[in-house]
């Protein structure tokens, strides 16, 4: 199977860059994914599925059946970000302020090869295979979303994988990472600080109360809690992305905000439970020594990805078969990013792959979440024989 797979894999590769290119041109957010999900939709119909709508706006397709057997799950996400182009690609993205910087365009992509592969080799299928094609992950509702709309149910799956592209790495385009059982990924929270002072003119803050120091003092003062109460043997991090306060120079505003988020791998939450506490401490105390009221919110809280031991041990058995043992690495050390996809592994046994698309030797120097990212898409095929290779070998190693 492996040799007639990774030949026909290959010769989807045109097509598959072309679609890619497509979708990178026209990036939607969140859950605001019509174009993509109408483009999607159209391929697979044309492949002979019928796709089914889950949530606000994922799509689902099974696969197989035909032989008795368990059910793997293939996840893919499709959303971008929110963030303006600067790669000058001849297939940049067409939409002001948003960018496929993080490669769903590709994930989406691969996993739409392999639809075709599977679909190809439904009589050999030991089982069977659903496809969960995902929005909103950047903002760790999707997964969350279509799980409560039953997509992991009838059939409920008994395994499940992801792929998620790597760039900027020192290792060769096309290695495969597999992670060791236990966490491989952080959670995540997100946190806004709201800074309420009075406005006024710029020429008279005397008369005014400013949020923008008040803003500030706290930045700086939240930094303690990484450098002084947190054990440097542990990790866990919160970083402020965003800042946002006035509309002109010459006008002081009545309120400052900051965004940003907690990362920990922690299984317990406990450095999670007490990194929000000090935030909140420290925020409103420095507010208050500075004449200001302080709010702070967390939402979209995403837990830890959990690896399982036996789908890592196959997933890792699987890629060597398909790729060589020389380009597939287990990686042991729990990555600081995060994944919504940890919503599934907290319901599924499960195993996240990373698949680097761009070497620092072939030039790919920066990372993801970057308006100059760019991705090495002659690799969409190998992701593809991937998803469809490691589902098919696990359902044949696992029919009882």
């Amino acid at each position: 199977m492996k040799e007639t797979l990774l030949k026909d894999a290959k010769e989807l590769q045109p097509k598959l860059q072309e679609f890619r290119r497509d979708l990178h041109r026209h990036p939607e957010t969140g859950f605001d994914l019509k174009y993509t999900v109408d483009r999607l939709r159209e391929e697979l119909k044309a492949l002979g599925y019928e796709p089914k709508d889950c949530g606000k706006a994922g799509l689902v397709v099974l696969v197989g059946g035909k032989k008795p057997g368990k059910t793997f799950l293939l996840r893919a996400d499709m959303d971008a970000l929110p963030l303006p182009e600067e790669t000058g690609l001849d297939y940049a993205s067409e939409t002001p302020n948003k960018m496929h910087g993080c490669g769903h365009d590709m994930h989406a992509t691969m996993l739409l090869g392999a639809a075709k592969l599977l679909k190809d080799r439904e009589d050999e299928i030991e089982g069977t295979v659903k496809l969960m094609f995902q929005p909103a992950e950047e903002i760790f509702q999707g997964a969350r979303d279509m799980i409560d709309n039953g997509v992991l149910e009838n059939p409920r799956p008994d395994a499940a994988t992801m792929i998620h592209v790597a760039i900027g790495a020192p290792v060769p385009t096309g290695m495969a990472f597999v992670p060791a059982p236990g966490i491989s990924m952080a959670s995540c929270e997100q946190y806004h600080i709201t800074v309420k002072g009075k406005g006024g003119h710029g020429s008279t803050p005397h008369v005014a109360i400013d949020p923008v120091t008040a803003a500030a003092y706290i930045h700086i003062a939240l930094q303690e809690i990484n450098s002084r109460e947190i054990n440097g043997h542990d990790f866990g991090v919160f970083t402020t992305c965003k800042v946002r306060a006035g509309e002109t120079s010459n006008v002081i505003p009545g309120v400052a905000e900051m965004w940003g988020t907690i990362r920990t791998v922690d299984p317990t939450e406990e450095m999670g439970s007490y990194i929000r506490k000090r935030i909140e401490e420290i925020s409103k105390g420095v507010g208050s020594a500075l004449r200001c009221e302080v709010e702070v919110e967390f939402f979209d809280y995403c837990p830890c990805v959990v690896v399982d031991e036996e789908v890592s041990r196959c997933t890792q058995q699987y890629m060597t078969e398909l790729v060589g043992a020389e380009n597939v690495a287990l990686v042991k050390e729990a990555s600081n990013g995060s994944e919504d996809f940890a919503f599934v592994s907290r319901e599924v046994p499960a195993v996240n792959m990373n698949l680097v698309t761009g070497s620092r030797e072939d030039g790919y120097l920066l990372s993801v979440h970057n308006p100059k990212s760019s991705f090495d898409d002659s690799v969409l095929w190998e992701g593809s024989a991937a998803y469809t290779y490691v589902a098919m070998r696990w359902l044949a190693d696992h029919r009882e």
